[in-house]
């Protein structure tokens, strides 16, 4: 039922044409699992399976020596190839390499890890092939790329993939390369909490707002954000819900994995004490333990007790203990307060009660452990628990409404989405000098505080008569070791475009930069130009600059008031726009995210503005000069578009040698399957096969010393022999049992071609008789006829002459034993007889033409020449009957007692 309701939601274009049809893929990567799924026309709406049928890939890649493993595969070799498989790369996502982040991860995770020309983490494999973070995500995402194509049948490009919201912009940028390294294109990035909330809007109808609490207990953090559901036009054909994000409450560190880690301390300790050996010296045996340790959590959520059992474990010693539930929670005693305290926090952020939230909506793994459900149980009580979404697959499901909202193939349910960003962005950059020996002094501006709507626009005005940088600031600490340097912008051509604004008439010209805080979390400076208002001296000009100040002081003001309040400098006015933007520098896309903004919240618009408006456009063109801005990343810096394509050509590589094995290997199993069904159709001990009786001795015997050459050669060269050879020993034996397979399928198709030749020289007779006594008939009672007599006759000799072969080779045919070729091919029957069918059905199809009407004679006298004119055209009608050749477009008359046959 739950697919049903899903799939109203979504009714897909049946006008578009099929070559403007597209698919989006929704991708939820998580630091345990993967979920996708993918919209597309005709395509279910639902979670995108594995090849193994599961609606979740472990978020794994790894290698077995030589061959490249995902998902589930990868993680059940993690115990033998410890160095070579890898997991929870979520969490190294731009993690600087001397930061907390790293270390909390090495403590998991056997990996190698070095440092990369980024200052970020780079992975290891035995054999010393380094990896950065963005390519082995990329890999994954590769993978489920595949699996998505399998199904839409086409190429997927477009992706929707879901983040925390707490991510800073290093770590966006990771995700965003990681994507397009992949060969997908970012159509957007969406918060967690948010792609769950519409996936609980998606099947609802609010009449009344409504506060939800979406708890997302995941892997590698706590996440709890405070979303409004408030009805839209309830009352229109339109109606929709407005999804607005009200606060975040946040934990980086406690989740699932921090559990993990705490029962296979439980389980080390217990080694240790027994065995009185650290296993903490085996990568091997920690790989292990690692994999049980989740086994042990999941069977301790649902028991009291859970057996641990690992088969030589470390140095050929079996693992045997007994955990119990009170020993994990003892274990995990100083994380309980960490687990309500993103509530409390989400609360404070949005400025609201526990008495104003409706429910807690529970989603993410984590949430199934017994403590942690009573942590917030008590915390938001019992009553508000709500466990009406999919705690694994709503923001996948989310994800994937979401994108096919920003897409035009998809028509949705009303769904508008108003997220906001979690940390404080600022802006410095240094005075202009006053003097020549001023010292530098440096403003700082808040532009982006937290809990700004994403989406939206702020435009600083500089009075500067030189280049100048700006540099963009988290004005806290993400996370320890982490950069609070995000960027910084050059904006340079400054002195130029000013003094060319000055000589076209501009009066006291201007800097002005465009911020964007983007759908996806991305901050950046868009545009920056230099403005400069010039003066009309015309009669409009001077008219409407009677009636604009008013309205340019009065919205000028409201801007300034509401983002930068009374401690702005006066130097500076910021504006806000509800326009969207897409990730980064990816192409843009429409968004369903709306922005509340003061300009939008302003009282109706005056005449004043809207003439301020229309001057602006008008003079827009002569009064800016766009400026250059040169953006560098001093600190974690996005691959660039050569480490981009550098990394998609090691991917494209290993996708080629895979493809090049694979081809291989069908090709060895396709050799060795047919030599094995040779080898039991040359078995003496069955002689009545129709392989058998159809081949010589001979022939058996030329293959059977063919296919045993062939299985030698296989056994000594089948490793090492390249692809063109496996199939050329195929063919060559093909090559054999082809006459003998011949023989066979024309012994079969015999009889019908046969009956098929008979039925047409049948059916042809049976026509001839009837339309020869239909001929006479017609031509006794001066009626047209369809068929003329050299027509019939030329029919019947071509029957004769298909009797007279069929009847001939058939009975040669009759003398062929099964052994032998066969004298006649069915492929000549069936041409033959399709000849004689094809005359037959030219003259059956043929329509009765039409009969020629008497001419009505008047009762007076006819005068001479009428009466000359009447009798020739009596002999014409008599010594020139009518032929279906002559009148054949006509349509058949009807006469009386007539009928067509």
């Amino acid at each position: 039922m739950r697919l049903i309701h899903c799939w109203t939601l979504v009714s897909l274009l049946t006008v578009i044409p099929q070559s403007t049809l597209a698919s989006v893929l929704a991708i939820d990567y998580g630091t345990d699992w993967i979920k996708a799924s993918l919209m597309k026309p005709g395509v279910p709406f639902d979670v995108l399976l594995n090849r193994d049928s599961k609606r979740k890939i472990q978020s794994v890649v790894g290698w077995k020596r030589d061959d490249r493993l995902f998902g589930g595969d990868a993680a059940a070799v993690a115990g033998r190839f410890p160095s070579d498989v890898f997991s929870g790369l979520k969490y190294l996502q731009a993690a600087p390499y001397d930061s907390e982040t790293v270390a909390r991860y090495s403590k998991f995770s056997p990996s190698k890890l070095v440092e990369t020309s980024r200052t970020t983490c780079g992975l290891v494999q035995s054999d010393g092939t380094e990896w950065s973070v963005e390519e082995l995500v990329a890999m994954q995402l590769s993978y489920v790329k595949q699996l998505a194509e399998e199904v839409a049948e086409e190429k997927v490009r477009d992706v929707v993939l879901t983040v925390p919201p707490f991510y800073s912009q290093y770590e966006r940028d990771a995700i965003v390369d990681a994507i397009e390294i992949a060969g997908l294109r970012t159509l957007a990035l969406v918060s967690d909490g948010t792609s769950v909330a519409v996936n609980y809007a998606m099947t609802r109808t609010f009449t009344t707002p409504e506060y939800h609490i979406i708890y997302d207990a995941g892997a590698s953090s706590i996440v709890a954000t405070l979303v409004s559901f408030t009805p839209i036009d309830a009352k229109s054909a339109s109606a929709g819900t407005h999804i607005a994000v009200a606060g975040v409450g946040y934990d980086r560190n406690t989740g699932g994995i921090e559990l993990d880690k705490r029962v296979r301390e439980i389980l080390i300790d217990t080694f240790n004490a027994k065995h009185k050996k650290d296993v903490r010296e085996d990568k091997k045996a920690m790989a292990k333990l690692w994999k049980e340790a989740g086994r042990v959590k999941a069977i301790l959520s649902a028991n009291t007790d859970a057996i641990s059992a690992v088969e030589s474990l470390a140095w050929d010693i079996d693992f045997k203990s007994k955990v119990t539930r009170a020993q994990f929670e003892t274990a995990c005693s100083d994380l309980k307060a960490k687990f309500a305290q993103p509530i409390y926090d989400a609360l404070n952020a949005a400025g609201l009660t526990l008495d104003n939230i409706t429910s807690v909506l529970l989603v993410g793994g984590t949430t199934r452990t017994p403590m942690l459900q009573k942590a917030v149980k008590a915390a938001v009580g019992a009553e508000k628990i709500a466990l009406n979404v999919n705690a694994d697959e709503s923001p996948v499901l989310g994800a994937a409404f979401y994108g096919a909202s920003l897409s035009r193939q998809f028509k949705t349910k009303n769904i508008k989405v108003s997220d906001i960003s979690l940390h404080d962005v600022e802006v410095a950059y240094f005075a202009a000098p006053t003097t020549a020996a001023s010292r530098p002094r440096s403003i700082t501006t808040l532009i982006f505080p937290s809990g700004s709507k994403v989406g939206t626009k702020k435009t600083l005005t500089f009075k500067r008569k030189e280049d100048f940088t700006l540099f963009f600031d988290y004005k806290h600490l993400i996370a320890p070791g982490y950069p609070q340097r995000i960027f910084e912008s050059e904006i340079t051509g400054v002195s130029e475009a000013l003094g060319n604004l000055t000589e076209r008439g501009a009066v006291d010209p201007v800097v002005k930069a465009t911020l964007l805080l983007s759908d996806s979390g991305f901050v950046s400076v868009s545009e920056a130009v230099a403005y400069g208002e010039i003066k009309d001296d015309s009669l409009t000009g001077s008219f409407i600059s009677l009636f604009t100040p008013l309205a340019i002081i009065d919205l000028d003001e409201g801007k300034l008031k509401g983002f930068f309040g009374a401690g702005s400098s006066s130097s500076e006015e910021a504006t806000s726009s509800s326009e969207n933007a897409a990730p980064r520098e990816t192409e843009n896309a429409s968004s369903s995210s709306e922005s509340a903004t003061s300009s939008s919240s302003s009282a109706a618009p005056s005449s004043a503005t809207a003439d301020k408006d229309k001057k602006k456009k008008a003079v827009s063109k002569e009064d800016t000069i766009k400026l250059k801005v040169v953006t560098t990343f001093p600190t974690i810096p996005p691959m660039t578009v050569e480490e981009k394509k550098k990394a998609r050509s090691r991917l494209r590589a290993i996708d080629q040698e895979e493809a090049a094995k694979t081809r291989k290997d069908e090709a060895r199993n396709n050799l060795e399957s047919y030599l094995y069904r040779l080898r039991d159709l040359l078995d003496d001990e069955n002689q009545d096969t129709p392989f058998k009786k159809c081949s010589k001795e001979s022939e058996r015997q030329v293959i059977a010393e063919k296919l045993e050459g062939s299985f030698t050669w296989l056994h000594d060269r089948g490793d090492i022999a390249e692809t063109s050879q496996l199939l050329d020993k195929r063919i060559s034996l093909e090559a054999l049992e082809k006459p003998i397979i011949h023989r066979y399928q024309e012994i079969e198709a015999f009889p019908q071609a046969l009956n098929n030749s008979q039925m047409w020289n049948w059916s042809t007779r049976l026509f001839l008789t009837e339309a020869r006594q239909n001929l006479t008939a017609e031509l006794e009672a001066d009626l047209p006829s369809k068929w003329t007599k050299d027509e019939l006759d030329g029919l019947e000799k071509t029957l004769k002459e298909h009797e007279s072969w069929l009847h001939t080779w058939v009975e040669k045919q009759k003398t062929v034993k099964p052994n032998e070729d066969p004298v006649i091919e069915t492929t000549e029957m069936k041409a033959r007889a399709k000849v004689l069918e094809t005359s037959l059905m030219k003259l059956y199809r043929r329509k009765v033409p039409k009969a020629r009407k008497p001419k009505v004679t008047s009762s007076a006298e006819p005068e001479p020449e009428q009466t000359a004119q009447a009798e020739a055209d009596t002999e014409k009608d008599q010594t020139v009957p009518e032929t279906p050749e002559q009148d054949g477009a006509q349509e058949p008359l009807k006469a009386p007692g007539h009928d067509e046959l």
